[in-house]
């Protein structure tokens, strides 16, 4: 049981545009923490200041925030300061991870696959984009997470508007070119890899409504891959956390082409944990029930 954990802060909610699904994600977390005997609190940086932990004696941070301003390294800042162990990566990596244009240069310089990009802004020559990466184009804000903003281009006189969409959420855009392929995503704990997730979707769009609000997309863990293949692919997903300094845990999401070929897609250090989340599917599936993975979690946490 968790009794060895001290007093134990779950941060969730704050004011990003994810709000919603972190509120979900950090409501199971807590629940989890408390059936395993840790003395764990709600705590919502939107409505109390975060130094409040400090003077309120908290030993340790579950960081469940998803997006700005909770996953992209200025919360692990502000808890490097105060001395106070939270979970997942720390302040390079999460802010490295959380801006996937970034992210991506990082991955191409040690040779990782990803898919080829564009940045977008009102100079961009939209039809010199389109002969460059083809349709589709996926269109995205750069630095927001769970699929908000984002676009599927089919038609290259809908590039502009997809881009007007995405600059709403964050004046840095990319336009990604489309893989055909599956779907997986690849959870890491600590140094394991865990079984890949394979994703179906209906007409393959794995949008925010699809993420978190419906049943209709399929999940299969394990992803019914050869043995050979998984084993690769989940190698790539510890290579590419490595290479980003991610630490404690997180998901990294990829594409499977026809071919058996692969590329990477982006990085998350604090995944959701809500009832349709892929993490606490792949842990179950590795015989790590959600409790179980809460505490492991909780026992990765750092400081610096």
């Amino acid at each position: 049981m968790g009794q060895g954990f001290g007093k134990v802060a779950v941060l969730f909610g704050g004011s990003s545009a994810e709000r919603e699904v972190s509120l979900m994600s950090g409501r199971a977390v807590l629940g989890a923490l408390l059936a395993e005997g840790v003395d764990a609190h709600p705590f919502d940086p939107a409505e109390r200041n975060l130094f409040e932990l400090e003077r309120d004696g908290f030993e340790r941070a579950f960081v469940i925030l998803h997006g700005r301003g909770g996953e992209d390294g200025t919360v692990q800042g502000a808890l490097e300061l105060m001395g106070i162990p939270y979970t997942g990566s720390g302040v390079m990596a999460s802010a490295l991870s959380m801006d996937k244009w970034r992210t991506k240069m990082v991955w191409q310089s040690v040779g990782l696959p990803t898919p080829r990009y564009a940045i977008l802004d009102e100079h961009t020559q939209w039809d010199a984009v389109v002969a460059d990466l083809g349709l589709p184009i996926f269109v995205k804000p750069v630095h927001e997470g769970s699929s908000m903003g984002a676009t599927k281009v089919t038609r290259a006189e809908d590039l502009r508007a997809a881009w007007e969409l995405a600059a709403r959420y964050d004046r840095l855009v990319l336009a990604e070119e489309f893989v055909e392929g599956e779907e997986l995503t690849g959870p890491f704990l600590g140094d394991q890899a865990l079984p890949l997730v394979r994703i179906v979707a209906p007409d393959g769009n794995y949008d925010y409504q699809h993420k978190y609000f419906t049943d209709d997309t399929q999940y299969f863990c394990p992803a019914g891959l050869p043995d050979a293949l998984e084993q690769q692919m989940r190698e790539a997903v510890l290579q590419c956390a490595r290479v980003l300094g991610c630490r404690g845990w997180g998901r990294a999401d990829l594409i499977l082409r026809a071919d058996g070929s692969f590329t990477l897609l982006e990085m998350n250090t604090a995944p959701g944990m809500t009832s349709h989340s892929l993490v606490p599917m792949s842990a179950r599936a590795a015989g790590l029930e959600f409790g179980a993975l809460c505490l492991r979690i909780l026992e990765e946490a750092r400081v610096g």
